[in-house]
């Protein structure tokens, strides 16, 4: 499958009938089964439906840092950004990408 960024936007959690996404590097995740961190009220319900790459890389919640811009990022940022990706693979499946 693959999703515009406005189309992701859809797979939020704000729609209990649909799947919630989180993208990390253009690639999405399914993370219904973590719903409680990434619903509606979750701690990081704020990544839902959006690529989250640079907010991750910077362990940050900022509204300016959810999107998937990795230019500028430092060395350290990128490695911390590797480790929540590996994380991602090993709990949640792809179930596409943003295009």
């Amino acid at each position: 499958m693959e999703l515009t960024e406005q189309q992701l936007k859809e797979f939020d959690g704000s729609d209990g009938s649909k799947p919630i996404y989180v993208a990390i590097k253009g690639r999405i995740f399914d993370v219904t089964d973590g719903k409680g961190f990434y619903g509606p009220g979750g701690s990081y319900c704020m990544f839902a439906g959006k690529d989250a790459s640079r907010a991750l890389a910077k362990m940050s919640k900022n509204d300016e840092d959810v999107c998937g811009a990795l230019d500028g990022l430092s060395e350290k940022e990128l490695g911390v950004l590797a480790d929540w990706e590996k994380k991602f693979e090993a709990k949640y499946p792809v179930v596409g990408r943003v295009v």
